[in-house]
C-alpha cells in the first residue's frame, strides 16, 4: 500500500511539473505574438505609403475577382491566362507570406 501512495505522489508531481511547463511555454508564446503584432502595427503605421500601396493592390485584386465572378459571358480561362502574363503577377506561391 505505501508503494501505491509513493507512485501516486510521483505521478501527481510529474503532472504538475508538465502542466506548469506547458503553461509557461504558452504564456511566452502569447507574449511573443503580442510583441510581433505590436511591431507589425508600428511598422505599418510608420510607413503609410507602403500600407496605402498594398491596400491599392489588394483593392485592384478584389475588383478583378469581382469582375471575373460577375462576368459570365466571357471566357474565364482566357482572362486568368491574361492575368498571369502581367509583369507584376506574383505566381510564386511557395514563398508567399502566409496569412494567419
Amino acid at each position: 500500500m505505501p508503494e501505491l501512495v509513493i507512485i501516486f505522489s510521483f505521478v501527481i508531481v510529474a503532472a504538475l511539473i508538465v502542466f506548469g511547463s506547458v503553461m509557461s511555454m504558452h504564456k511566452r508564446q502569447i507574449a511573443y505574438k503580442e510583441r510581433r503584432d505590436a511591431a507589425e502595427r508600428a511598422d505599418s503605421s510608420a510607413n503609410p505609403v507602403a500600407s496605402a500601396k498594398k491596400i491599392d493592390q489588394l483593392e485592384q485584386r478584389v475588383r478583378v475577382l469581382e469582375r471575373l465572378a460577375t462576368d459570365r459571358g466571357q471566357d474565364l480561362a482566357a482572362q486568368i491566362d491574361e492575368l498571369r502574363s502581367l509583369p507584376d503577377a506574383d505566381l510564386n506561391f511557395a514563398t508567399r507570406e502566409k496569412v494567419q
